[in-house]
């Protein structure tokens, strides 16, 4: 079976890559095409994995190059996105030629190489903020920056694809992913970067949203889960932990937990628009649970420390710190 993984190059396409190649599957790697030729995080995998899998460079926002590589490809997963909630502010429309475009020619590709399968990722800022709790697939979406209005575009995309053309597409739709590789645009890497580089102050922004995290590991596991099921054609399903935590929290729990001591600072520079700001998430994970046969390992409070303790072990290794800057606005 080959599989084919667009943004293969970021934080959960290139787990999602290792994980693919270490249970023999055929793999195509797209990565974003640049002029030094680097291939993301992908260049750090494990130098045994390297020999067997394809990496293509590209962008999907050029239609000819989709539909020329996808051909006798089984399943697609697309995770290729612009996802930093303050740059689509200031650059909106990079936002819908990437997200709702670039997701238009992957469909078209799919569609033209009846591809039997493809994955669509999502995100839970297309809910905005929580008006039911906790949130199912059937919650209203509310489009609060320009970011989660082109992924409700691309999601709605995706699903007219398999009610007009039947094209088989399911949209999994994330809560707030965390482990290693992660940007340090969100807000983990954000604090754990901070304190490990400038020991004893934190900048943050709003302390009051909740969100739903869940361990990256677990995440690529329910993607793996979706290959050999039958029964999610024009689905959208949920991957949450089924819990909430406050930024402040967090940090509670770094100081306690973890013996961490630093002052915390308030840096208005990291505060969404007021009328931006999603304060809460908080994921029902039922759907996943039943038609994916999918629990997170790392789940409720208990799972969520033992998967920031992996992360914050990750990026205090100085060959994976060296990729951070503390100082990138968390979002």
């Amino acid at each position: 079976m080959k599989i084919l993984v667009t943004g293969a190059c970021g934080f959960i396409g290139s787990h999602l890559v290792e994980q693919l190649i270490k249970k023999n599957f055929s793999v195509k790697a797209f990565t974003f095409y640049n002029a030094r030729g680097s291939n993301g995080w992908l260049d750090n995998i494990d130098k045994k994995l390297k020999k067997d899998f394809e990496i293509i460079q590209g962008d999907i926002r050029d239609q000819d190059f989709l539909v020329n590589n996808t051909r006798k490809v089984d399943v697609i997963f697309h995770l290729a996105a612009l996802i930093g909630i303050p740059y689509s502010y200031n650059a909106s429309k990079s936002y819908l030629d990437t997200n709702v475009y670039g997701t238009y020619n992957v469909l078209n590709a799919a569609k033209t190489n009846n591809v039997s399968k493809t994955i669509v990722t999502s995100t839970s800022e297309v809910y905005g903020s929580a008006q039911t709790i906790p949130i199912t697939e059937n919650h209203r979406l509310s489009a609060q920056s320009p970011y989660a209005a082109s992924k409700i575009g691309a999601d709605q995309l995706a699903l007219s694809f398999n009610k007009s053309f039947g094209l088989p597409v399911t949209i999994i739709r994330p809560f707030n992913t965390f482990g290693p590789r992660q940007s340090s645009r969100a807000i983990i890497p954000s604090i754990v970067t901070q304190i490990i580089k400038n020991k004893n102050i934190v900048k943050v922004g709003n302390l009051n949203p909740t969100r739903d995290f869940t361990y990256v590991e677990d995440t690529v596991n329910a993607y793996l889960k979706t290959i050999k099921n039958k029964n999610i054609s024009g689905e959208v399903i949920n991957l949450g932990n089924n819990f909430e935590i406050s930024i402040n929290d967090i940090l509670k729990i770094l100081k306690k937990d973890f013996g961490y001591k630093f002052e915390i600072v308030i840096d208005k520079k990291r505060i969404r628009v007021k009328n931006s700001e999603v304060n809460r998430l908080y994921a029902s994970n039922l759907k996943a649970k039943k038609i994916l046969k999918w629990k997170p390992e790392h789940s409720k409070l208990s799972g969520f420390k033992k998967g920031l303790e992996k992360t914050i072990k990750w990026f205090k290794d100085p060959k994976n710190l060296k990729f951070y800057n503390p100082d990138v606005y968390s979002i």
